[in-house]
């Protein structure tokens, strides 16, 4: 009885398709279930990633309905983005056809692997229809003050004259023509995430369902830190440098401050700095690193000669650097330096030769005093305040916020809340992006694009090279328009909106995909959200999520959205390598999914997907593996052949509803989909020793594997004599009587090592049991007559004698 995948599987997904299985909609009857995977950018074509991160997706999707819920399970496209330009500039191509024609490719495939999406609200992000709400949410933004216009400094190529992305930007080089990458100020657009800065903190105790992981990722990038912005006086003179730290309690010991190389106060001062050639020299290298690079690379540093500050608390003259560790966007550009307590600052300060000062003794008795020149790294732990003046004797920590309020009463520091996250640059001078809604008038100044005249659409071909700035900015009959207040004569804005917009709120989009009048009908959102089951990788851990929920949160202040977060339940899946590597085209370590579904089928590759390695950690691709699950599909195939109405054993019974139950619960305790499998393995096992295949048994089997490999389950369910699609069944539910053994095969152990088995009744007595078991010959080999210790029972289960 042969299983021809190639004909089956097409054949059940065209049924699916023409009979609508997987067509949501709203029914207040039926507890919804709304199951989404992080849409795909279309890159071409999908690649192990796509078919990990959806088959997990689909797994729970099918589950859910089978259970009887009203599932929504929607897919769509990220499409607006850097790859297109990229593709329009390498084929002379334009990127609207090269991303549709991506799109379509992805769909078959996608398809082909027999998702249970429902293509009806399929979306995608460079459609007008799309895009408009990206702008109408812009305007809304604009109106409440959250979006706004101002100077910041960006990666800039001067060869090419446009910006770049962080990751463009290649060992300080562009990535296109290797000229040496600026920053420069340009004016830029903003959304004021900060001003849900609060929100987005306290609400991730709301997030019960997220790992810790992404949890604390998320709360450090918030980075909410409680101090003292404290204030350091340039040496004669009235100029204040405001410096924060968390680190009050080693005030006392600070002997330099460092600056970062954009601080405005140099520019102030340079008439001043000594040095101020070298300084210069060093402000420009500065600008030529990426911020990862300065984060992240050896520590230099140069000093403003001729330039000191006072530390206010003990009017100590302290020189003053600026390093290129330091940055803008964080605290105020300025950071204290305690080289005894801070281990950045000790190897800093030991390699300019910089003054260093203990004012924290782990102990005050003789042995535990450290002493400057013993040192060997900064002691950052706790202990007790030397050299602090008033403050001496106490413990460092409970003396912080004393030291604040006494700096503050001084009026030389101030009690404060420092936050690292920023607000949001979203302008990029890029074509492939929705167009800002924006027009610049000399006469109204910026005045936002009216609703009714949204979309403001993308010209169509037009030359891109990826030189000289925003390719609309050449484009006349964009740029050029009359003022909507006025009507006399203007500039629309020519940047575009960082793609990141388009997926912060694409996820409520889905529950109303053709709503025309709002980005979304909030009837139909306030049914279907939150997301109960997001999936994604965790690259995307803090960007998207954290503008996902900026999002959700401003367009429940709107009064569109009815949720607080947007995702009830978060899967991070792990990557699939290949010989200890991620997949990648450079390695030439690319397993195609095209190439292993001609060979095997969609299902047989859905099934080492979900039994390779459990959602979360990491899969090995494994060429012997993928055949072995082609195998066991044949042998369930084969099942069929064995099919009768001869009433089951007992035994098989109960194997049955073991497995019924052991499945379950993996499916309901979290994404144990390698274990549910593999009981439904020996289930197999189970059936081929009987003499025969209760057709009800194989039923209850082909539901149980319905959810991961569906398209030999509803094979094999019509088969069977059923009519409807297996999707249609309800999930099994176990019987708990059938569970219940007479007899228990109990393992024996001597020392932890297996040494024999025995079946003894359930429930048996510990004496009776230790006397059967030492009865036992090979247990008395074993012992050779040593006396026993201890005897451990774990009921019907083992027996471990330790000798």
């Amino acid at each position: 009885m042969i299983y021809d995948f190639s004909q089956i599987e097409p054949k059940w997904q065209k049924f699916w398709q023409e009979k609508g299985i997987f067509r949501a909609k709203m029914d207040y009857t039926r507890k919804k279930f709304y199951c989404l995977e992080m849409f795909p950018y279309p890159s071409g074509r999908i690649h192990m990633g796509h078919v990990r991160n959806y088959t997990i997706g689909d797994v729970v999707a099918r589950y859910k309905r089978i259970c009887g819920f009203n599932v929504l399970h929607p897919m769509g496209f990220d499409a607006f983005g850097q790859p297109a330009e990229n593709a329009a500039i390498k084929n002379n191509s334009d990127p609207k056809d090269w991303t549709y024609k991506c799109m379509d490719w992805m769909k078959v495939e996608l398809k082909r692997m027999g998702f249970s999406y429902d293509w009806e609200r399929e979306l995608a992000t460079c459609d007008p229809e799309y895009y408009r709400f990206n702008q109408w949410i812009f305007l809304k933004m604009m109106e409440r003050g959250l979006a706004y216009k101002k100077a910041s400094s960006v990666n800039w190529c001067p060869s090419c004259e446009t910006t770049l992305a962080n990751e463009e930007v290649i060992y300080g080089g562009c990535w296109r023509c290797h000229t040496p990458v600026l920053q420069k100020d340009l004016e830029q657009w903003y959304l004021k995430i900060t001003q849900y800065q609060d929100a987005l903190l306290e609400d991730l105790a709301q997030l019960k369902h997220w790992s810790d992981r992404v949890i604390a990722m998320q709360y450090n990038w918030i980075g909410r830190s409680s101090g003292v912005e404290i204030y350091f006086r340039l040496e004669n003179s009235d100029t204040i440098i405001p410096v924060f730290t968390t680190r009050a309690d080693t005030i006392f010991g600070a002997t330099y401050i460092v600056l970062a190389p954009e601080h405005k106060i140099i520019e102030k001062i340079k008439d001043k700095i000594l040095n101020i050639k070298e300084v210069s020299g060093y402000i420009e290298n500065a600008k030529k690193k990426t911020r990862l690079e300065r984060i992240e690379k050896d520590k230099s540093g140069i000093e403003l000669k001729g330039i000191k500050s006072v530390n206010p608390v003990n009017n100590e003259i302290i020189p003053v650097f600026i390093a290129d560790y330091v940055l803008m966007e964080y605290g105020t550009g300025a950071i204290m330096a305690v080289p005894t307590h801070d281990q950045r600052d000790f190897i800093f300060a030991k390699e300019h030769n910089l003054p260093m000062r203990i004012v924290i003794q782990p102990g005050l008795d003789d042995e535990s005093i450290l002493s400057v020149d013993s040192m060997t790294e900064a002691h950052e732990g706790i202990g007790y305040l030397v050299n602090s003046g008033q403050f001496d004797g106490s413990r460092n920590y409970p003396a912080k916020e004393k030291i604040a309020q006494w700096m503050e009463k001084k009026s030389i520091g101030k009690i404060t809340t420092n936050w690292r996250l920023k607000d949001w640059l979203i302008s990029r001078q890029r074509y492939w992006g929705t167009p800002i809604p924006v027009i610049y008038c000399l006469k109204c100044g910026v005045v936002g694009v009216p609703y009714e005249d949204l979309p403001v659409k993308l010209p169509e071909k037009i030359k891109i090279t990826g030189e000289g700035g925003s390719p609309l900015s050449k484009v006349e009959e964009f740029t050029n328009v009359k003022c909507p207040k006025c009507k006399g004569h203007a500039r629309r804005e020519t940047d575009t909106m960082a793609t990141f917009i388009d997926s912060s709120w694409y996820f409520l989009r889905f529950c109303s995909p053709r709503f025309s009048e709002a980005p979304f009908d909030k009837n139909e959102a306030a049914y279907w959200m939150p997301v109960d089951q997001y999936i994604g990788g965790i690259e995307h851990a803090i960007l998207h999520l954290l503008y996902s929920r900026f999002y959700t949160k401003f367009l429940k202040d709107l009064g569109l959205a009815s949720v607080d977060e947007p995702f009830n339940k978060l899967l991070t899946q792990g990557m699939v390598l290949k010989d200890g590597e991620v997949m990648s085209k450079s390695k030439g370590n690319i397993v195609d999914p095209d190439g292993i579904i001609k060979k095997y089928g969609a299902d047989t590759l859905r099934l080492f997907i979900l039994f390779a390695a459990p959602p979360e950690t990491e899969l090995e691709w494994n060429d012997t593996a993928i055949d072995g699950s082609f195998k066991f599909l044949m042998r369930v195939w084969r099942l069929l052949e064995k099919a009768d109405d001869k009433a089951p054993s007992l035994e098989l019974l109960r194997r049955l509803h073991s497995t019924i139950k052991k499945v379950t619960e993996d499916m309901e305790g979290g994404f144990k989909f390698n274990t549910a499998i593999s009981s439904i393995m020996e289930l197999v096992n189970e059936i081929y020793k009987a003499d025969a295949a209760n057709k009800d048994v194989l039923k209850a089997l082909v539901i149980l594997l319905s959810p991961f490999v569906p398209h030999i389950a509803e094979e094999m369910w019509h088969s069977l004599g059923e009519k409807e699609s297996v999707t249609c069944a309800s999930w099994p539910e176990f019987n708990p009587e059938f569970l219940k053994l007479d007899k228990a095969a109990l393992v024996i152990q001597i020392n932890g090592k297996v040494r024999d088995k025995i079946e003894v009744e359930v429930d048996i007595g510990k004496e009776l049991l230790k006397d059967l078991v030492l009865s036992r010959e090979i247990v008395k080999k074993w012992l050779e007559g040593k006396p026993i210790k201890n005897f451990v029972v774990v009921p019907n289960k083992l027996v471990n004698i330790v000798i």
